[in-house]
């Protein structure tokens, strides 16, 4: 992948990354409860690699991969899944 993220940015519902390829992505915040139920200090607190974003405060990893599919946070799926 020869685009990566370059800002991130919140409103209210939504989580917005500006890659480097001069796109802006948006994905709800309920995707990523971690996210939603974070400080704004704690949002703000983001790094970011070629390959997403990470909040070390908060456990919070998102790959840039991941949303460009449109993945929500699979690591808070429900006990329903299929086997």
């Amino acid at each position: 992948m020869n685009t990566s993220p370059e800002a991130v940015r919140f409103d209210a519902d939504t989580l917005w990354v500006s890659l480097s390829d001069s796109r802006t992505i948006a994905a709800p915040l309920a995707w990523f409860p971690r996210l939603l139920e974070a400080a704004p200090e704690q949002g703000a607190q983001v790094e970011l690699s070629k390959h997403g974003l990470h909040w070390d405060a908060l456990n919070e990893d998102i790959s840039l991969a991941g949303l460009l599919a449109g993945q929500p946070d699979l690591t808070h799926r429900g006990t329903h899944q299929a086997a």
